[in-house]
């Protein structure tokens, strides 16, 4: 039985072989081809499919070829790339071939037994209502048959994709900087070193091989645990500062010997370098960046979380920049407006090249007391319903509650106080609530943090 829970807002995500399996994923290709068909004006829509390093992801490429054949479209093997390179295929022709569309086949940074399917076509993300409706399709019509026809064109997006990094950024040859990598065994390393190589860059690399067992560590690099390996080569004098991957290197961590610096920051630091930029954040930015921003001649935008959401955003406003806290970063400027986290390597080495001090410009900002994202566990059936409740609640909050200023529901509920802000909202991936909490007071901090997550409680109840 083909589950519903699959289709998310941002993409199409399970456990494989449970609710991954064979025929579930031949449907997808199948129904999803159609859709293809229906919003593309061409003859015979090919469709780029690439896929990150876990063990199942070769499987699931079969089946997804045969349902995508089986519906009259052409497929394009990729073989394993960084999504980045998955998503640069959108762009670019192979042997008079321009893909109508590309599918990432990815767990991101869920366990090792995950995997999934972020999808473009026409160089759009296709997500929200697109996929619900998708997923209606394919439970009304989950009995089809479908007869096996894996038949694919070998294509070579890795090769372009390095000319193409390596052009863009000639001028950071024999950078002077010696910086280390921690790839977590994901598909960063499919083409990040070989570019490092083609610039003659001094840099030391963990943990690059892609391995979808993930033995060294869970490739999620906002989660601190993960970056302990990173952090004890940097305490050795050979390295200036780091980068680390999520497993499909769509996520990017930055690290200097002082800060872990968070896309937020990372954004405070690119817009510094543009002209008057319009920079988009999720509900999870730091006020510090929309203040900075918007008083330096910009123009900061705050919008839903999610990778989809920003894309789409970044387009409808013309935008030179958009951010997540986690380190999604998506460049307009100078680039395609999606996420990729090789690509923001390059530019935040760019920022050093130019002589940017990261850790004096970051200890020029304004002192804020922030927790990293607390999680809350609840379910997929309950968790939205909690911030339906949580909403009420806040129309009439208790007596010892802090001061409200202004409450932002543009992505589940941001309450702004008297210095600072506290947001709780339920995340489109995973079954818990993000809550995560700011202010100029760090005892205003905590006791923000206190008090929603009294009312948590009580919209629980």
């Amino acid at each position: 039985m083909v589950k519903k829970s699959i289709f998310r807002e941002y993409d199409i995500r399970g456990i494989v072989g449970d609710e991954l399996n064979e025929q579930t994923v031949k449907l997808i290709g199948y129904f999803l081809g159609l859709r293809i068909y229906e919003q593309m004006d061409c003859c015979v829509p090919y469709v780029a499919i690439g896929y990150d390093a876990r063990t199942h992801s070769p499987e699931l490429f079969e089946y997804l070829a045969i349902g995508l054949n089986a519906s009259g479209c052409k497929v394009l093997n990729m073989g394993m790339v960084a999504t980045g390179v998955n998503y640069f295929s959108n762009y670019h022709t192979f042997d008079g071939i321009t893909p109508s569309a590309s599918i990432m086949i990815t767990g991101s940074h869920n366990p090792g037994e995950y995997n999934g399917f972020k999808i473009t076509i026409d160089k759009k993300p296709f997500f929200g209502q697109d996929i619900y409706a998708l997923g209606d399709s394919i439970i009304a019509n989950q009995t089809k048959v479908i007869y096996d026809n894996p038949e694919h064109k070998v294509i070579d997006v890795k090769t372009p994709y390095i000319d193409y990094i390596v052009n863009q950024f000639s001028h950071l040859k024999g950078l002077n900087h010696k910086f280390i990598v921690d790839c977590g065994n994901g598909v960063a390393d499919t083409v990040l070193t070989t570019i490092f190589d083609k610039l003659a860059l001094k840099y030391g690399a963990l943990y690059a091989e892609p391995d979808g067992s993930f033995p060294n560590h869970h490739p999620d690099p906002s989660d601190e645990h993960n970056l302990e390996d990173i952090k004890e080569e940097l305490k050795k004098d050979e390295y200036e500062f780091g980068f680390a991957y999520d497993g499909d290197a769509d996520r990017i961590a930055f690290l200097t010997k002082k800060n872990n610096v968070k896309g937020d920051i990372m954004a405070i630091l690119f817009a510094k370098t543009m002209k008057n930029p319009t920079v988009i954040g999720e509900v999870k930015c730091s006020q510090i960046m929309y203040d900075i921003i918007n008083s330096s001649g910009g123009k900061a935008v705050m919008y839903k979380t999610g990778h989809s959401n920003l894309k789409v955003k970044l387009k409808e406003l013309h935008a030179d920049l958009a951010c997540e806290v986690s380190g999604h970063v998506f460049f307009a400027d100078r680039y395609f407006g999606y996420d990729d986290a090789v690509y923001a390597t390059f530019r935040l080495l760019e920022l050093i090249a130019n002589g940017m001090d990261i850790d004096k410009e970051i200890s020029q900002l304004p002192v804020v007391y922030s927790t990293e994202e607390l999680k809350v566990k609840t379910t997929e059936e309950v968790k939205f319903a909690i911030i339906d409740k949580l909403k009420e609640l806040l129309k009439n909050p208790p007596s010892d509650f802090p001061k409200i200023k202004d409450i932002i529901d543009v992505d589940g509920v941001r309450v702004i106080f008297e210095d600072g802000w506290g947001l709780v909202r339920a995340s489109n991936t995973t079954p818990i609530l993000v809550t995560r909490f700011e202010s100029t007071n760090k005892d205003n901090a905590a006791l923000y943090e206190k008090k929603l997550n009294e009312l948590i409680s009580e919209a629980k109840k």
